[in-house]
């Protein structure tokens, strides 16, 4: 048993280096069947090829990920301004990738690189806690567009609490930044906006209304009272 055994557990790593040594035979006798000149441009023909193939995969992989986007987008009715940072995330992210395989097939070192990973991915985090409050409207953001708690043309009111009045008015625009209302409560005849950060959004109670809100009628002012004539007597 333990003569199999040890047959068994020498097999794999015996096959790795009996294909190992014919595959080195073979690249052997393939460079000596090229002329002179192809020998001395090997060292620079490989790893030139490889770079191609890997810039070449890269440029299909993004191609066919944004076509995909693009179909979803169609299908679950996304808007525009969600789709423009998903692509872009997929290309920095497609460069990334295709640039740390050119460098190491250029022969820059796994340590090298994992060096340079390391300081870059610490100055993001640093960054991402430096400009939370902008990151937290853009994922609101893209809460708003996937969530869609109201729509461009529907009339909101955005409140602190039930009870308290807040900014009412139509929307009329969702970036990614802010969701900007046109004010119900502006006096007629002229228009106001009021841009509302969307993390703003998330964190107070919003009312939707179902049609045009009614306009809030000003409390009646009580005039006084007519002051009472004295008549002095007749004598």
């Amino acid at each position: 048993m333990r003569f199999l055994d040890f047959f068994s557990l020498d097999a794999t790593p015996r096959n790795a280096r009996v294909a190992a040594s014919t595959a080195a035979s073979r690249m052997q006798s393939l460079k000596a069947r090229l002329p002179d000149w192809v020998q001395d441009w090997l060292e620079v023909i490989i790893p030139g090829t490889q770079i191609l193939l890997i810039l070449f995969a890269a440029w299909v992989l993004q191609r066919v990920l944004r076509r995909i986007v693009r179909r979803a987008s169609v299908h679950y009715q996304l808007p525009d301004e969600l789709l423009v940072p998903i692509n872009g995330l997929i290309r920095w992210l497609i460069i990334a990738s295709a640039l740390l395989l050119v460098l190491e097939r250029m022969g820059v070192s796994a340590t090298v690189l994992w060096t340079a990973f390391t300081g870059f991915a610490t100055v993001g985090a640093v960054a991402f806690f430096a400009a939370w409050s902008v990151l937290s409207n853009l994922f609101c953001a893209l809460l708003i567009f996937t969530v869609r708690p109201f729509r461009p043309g529907d009339y909101i009111e955005v409140l602190d609490t039930a009870e308290k009045p807040g900014a009412k008015g139509r929307v009329v625009d969702i970036n990614l930044l802010y969701t900007t209302l046109e004010d119900h409560g502006a006096a007629q005849g002229s228009a106001a906006w009021l841009q509302i950060p969307n993390a703003l959004v998330f964190q107070r109670v919003v009312r939707r209304f179902q049609g045009v809100p009614p306009q809030a009628t000003p409390p009646a002012v009580a005039t006084p009272p007519a002051p009472a004539e004295i008549t002095s007597p007749v004598p």
